[in-house]
């Protein structure tokens, strides 16, 4: 997918090929920056995930890896695992880890890669997408709000849980 906004920028959106280097060294080098930032915990990669995140990422046929590049360089990634809903007997996408660029923030990029998650899932027959939110990341909370996300409780007595979906509706009832 491609998509451009305004007219300076060329902005791609797409599924990361995990065998082509270039895909490779994006997502080790886009994760490597959302870890030193402090939502991401403040520290690098250690180094034996720099050199087989990759590779493991790609033993897992359940993963998928969304990249957005900006004028050809790396801004964005989104980590996509599907997983099961045993209570909707149903597959779902759980969005793992979403980075933008300290430069390339505010320009779209989280939308477009949570659109084409989204896609992924309903291609996939999802029945909803998840996401792990910190509770000091209120600028993230907000946006995944926008996007449709929200807490959940199962028993209002236990609380609430900081674990967020978005529910997709059944593709075979539309």
């Amino acid at each position: 997918m491609t998509r451009t906004r305004g007219s300076a920028a060329d902005i791609r959106v797409f599924e990361a090929d995990l065998d082509l280097p270039e895909h490779g060294q994006a997502i080790v080098d886009l994760l490597d920056q959302y870890a030193r930032d402090p939502m991401g915990g403040g520290t690098p990669l250690a180094e034996r995930t720099r050199a087989n995140l990759v590779g493991e990422l790609r033993r897992r046929d359940t993963a998928h890896v969304i990249l957005a590049l900006v004028d050809g360089k790396p801004a964005g990634l989104t980590n996509c695992f599907e997983g099961f809903s045993t209570f909707a007997c149903k597959p779902l996408l759980n969005i793992h880890d979403v980075v933008v660029a300290a430069p390339f923030r505010g320009c779209g990029i989280s939308t477009l890669m949570f659109e084409q998650a989204e896609a992924l899932a309903r291609r996939l027959g999802c029945c909803k997408m998840t996401l792990e939110v910190l509770e000091g990341n209120v600028r993230a909370q907000e946006a995944y709000r926008a996007r449709g996300f929200s807490g959940y409780e199962l028993d209002p007595t236990m609380g609430r849980a900081m674990f967020w979906e978005k529910k997709l509706p059944d593709a075979s009832a539309e």
